[in-house]
């Protein structure tokens, strides 16, 4: 891929806008700062500079350009990223090379082309129109149905298999986006989706990744209302959210966000202009989608059956909400059977009082206990509290926590110690676990302990150049951090403008070179000289030091351990009394 289609990529698009899009920012001086999205961190130290056009977060040590970025948060190749970026900066890639042509490319090529094929059927078709007059009839306008990019599967058996073979794909390849059925051996797959609407299904980057498809008419291929894409190298309805390619500014904006259960109740909310609303894509919610909501906002406004009995799907996301420290509330249905596409077809301004009016999801508790149970019988009393009290056992605030104990003690006109002593009893096994972003092998090594240790010493040094005095054995550093130490050493004593110029002056030089390595470590530099961390200067200074020499003669071990073994293989004695000596020695320093 030529170098200039790269720049120009990067000339035409904005980091922050990109970034933002994945992670909620706030300006800090010239730069932003969020929460990193590739660990798990109490205080934010994950920083976009616009003016460099990169990012770096100061716990984890990961940074680098707009492609980096990308590849990591997607877990794809660079040729993967590549394409997405190039698509957002209305870049058309030439001469594509074919090394960077994946498995995953020809794939979204597939769901593209289908998109496609399904978005012209529901137009020109004539069971297309009637499937489009269906829609219409729904409430949903033909704005929305371009936006949205709906379609119609017409009822054969392998026309859009045969339309993508057509275009140069193997019926395999139809099978694993899929988009086609493996039949029994020596025949040929079939189309999934027949007869049926079809309903995109979007990444972050607004590109189809897989499809829902809701029966009409007489589908051939029978079965449930709706059925879906099963798992894919790029569709996994557990990681996805619908709709939220078109709702995550909307959710930053309002700093709440509307979860729904179905495609067209999205699709009607935002019509109505409620455009931070998603849908689940036909399951409850799961950990990935709680890790994607939490970079847009902490508070979920739930719009779905709320089945609380006993181990539900729904019980179960709630949970998993609280426990990752979500604000919940729940709208409640004003009439039975009545989804939130119906609502707002009868009229949007009954559903804009629903979210508004919406109860915590404590509240909706202590409501839908009541009208289960007697709350003046002992039975009652005993599960009213059995419903509540884990609920009331993960809230995080012991204050809120503390409102909750009495008003259920009120409720159940006891003592607020009897409902401590029963909380206590309550076991809430801790079931959100931190998924890692997906990541391909080989691309991204882990940080090095010393590279972390080196960042944080030179910046330290540009915090105070006074630190620069501690530093006196230069051969414990790797080269590009001792090129610059040694720049500073010939400046001393240095100041911190000073620092800072050699600093953008070696930044520079490399700013124009293929070492993309130095490139990101004198970027991620530059970037802490702007940041006022507060530490102690001295003492960390100390801490840093003494780590990075027990890296080095930790290093040295593992090299005279292997000198060790082949000694001993030589059966040379001399050598290895020599060896152990130093060994020992060694050892003692650590």
């Amino acid at each position: 891929m030529p170098s200039s289609q790269i720049e120009e990529i990067k000339n035409k698009l904005d980091i922050l806008e990109v970034v933002g899009n994945y992670v909620k920012l706030k300006k800090t001086g010239a730069n932003y700062r969020g929460a990193c999205p590739f660990h798990t961190e109490k205080t934010p130290s994950f920083f976009v500079s616009p003016a460099r056009q990169m990012w770096h977060c100061f716990g984890c040590s990961e940074g680098g350009s707009i492609f980096d970025f990308i590849m990591k948060i997607e877990g794809i190749e660079f040729g993967d990223a590549l394409r997405i970026l190039a698509q957002k900066a209305g870049v058309e890639l030439k001469k594509e090379d074919p090394k960077i042509l994946t498995a995953r490319n020809r794939l979204q090529d597939i769901c593209e082309l289908s998109c496609k094929f399904f978005e012209k059927q529901l137009e020109a078709s004539q069971k297309g129109n009637k499937a489009l007059n269906y829609l219409l009839g729904r409430g949903i306008t033909k704005d929305s149905v371009k936006k949205w990019r709906l379609g119609y599967s017409p009822n054969t058996w392998k026309g859009l298999s045969d339309f993508l073979v057509g275009k140069g794909f193997q019926r395999e390849e139809i099978v694993k986006a899929g988009l086609a059925v493996e039949p029994e051996k020596g025949k040929e797959p079939y189309d999934r989706f027949r007869g049926r609407i079809i309903f995109p299904v979007f990444d972050l980057n607004s590109q189809p990744v897989g499809f829902g498809a809701r029966v009409f008419e007489n589908a051939e291929d029978g079965g449930a209302k709706y059925i879906n894409t099963p798992q894919t190298m790029l569709y996994d309805k557990g990681h996805l959210m619908y709709g939220l390619n078109f709702a995550k500014v909307a959710i930053r904006k309002n700093s709440a966000c509307t979860v729904t259960e179905g495609y067209t109740d999205a699709i009607m909310a935002h019509q109505a202009g409620f455009e931070n609303t998603v849908a689940c894509s036909g399951t409850a919610l799961t950990p990935y989608h709680l890790i994607i909501l939490k970079r847009y906002t902490e508070n979920l406004v739930l719009a779905f059956d709320m089945d609380l009995a006993g181990d539900s799907a729904t019980k179960r996301g709630i949970d998993l909400a609280q426990e990752a420290g979500f604000n919940i509330k729940v709208i409640q249905k004003t009439e039975a059977n009545s989804d939130p596409a119906d609502v707002i077809k009868k009229d949007p301004k009954e559903w804009e009082k629903s979210v508004k009016e919406a109860r915590s999801i404590l509240d909706f508790y202590f409501d839908s206990s009541t009208a289960k149970y007697d709350k003046d019988s002992p039975d009652g009393k005993k599960n009213i509290a059995k419903m509540i009290l884990p609920v009331v056992r993960r809230v995080q605030n012991k204050i809120e926590q503390s409102f909750w104990i009495q008003k259920l003690a009120s409720l159940l006109k006891v003592g607020q110690e009897d409902v401590l002593e029963e909380l206590k009893k309550v076991r809430v096994d801790v079931i959100v676990k931190e998924e890692p972003i997906k990541k391909p092998n080989n691309i991204f090594r882990v940080q090095s302990r010393k590279k972390i240790i080196e960042e944080k010493i030179i910046s330290l040094v540009l915090k105070d150049p006074g630190n620069l005095a501690q530093i006196q054995d230069l051969s414990l550093f790797s080269d590009k951090a001792k090129e610059l130490l040694s720049d500073f050493k010939k400046q001393e004593p240095l100041d911190k403008e000073r620092a800072k110029k050699i600093l953008n002056d070696l930044s520079l030089k490399y700013d124009s070179s293929s070492d993309q390595e130095s490139k990101n470590f004198l970027g991620s530099l530059a970037l802490r000289a702007e940041i006022d961390y507060e530490e102690d200067d001295e003492e960390e200074m100390q801490l840093c030091l003494s780590g990075l020499k027990a890296l080095d003669v930790r290093d040295r071990l593992k090299d005279i351990s292997e000198e060790i073994k082949k000694a001993e293989q030589d059966k040379s004695i001399e050598k290895l009394n020599d060896l152990m000596g130093q060994f020992n020695n060694l050892t003692k320093e650590l």
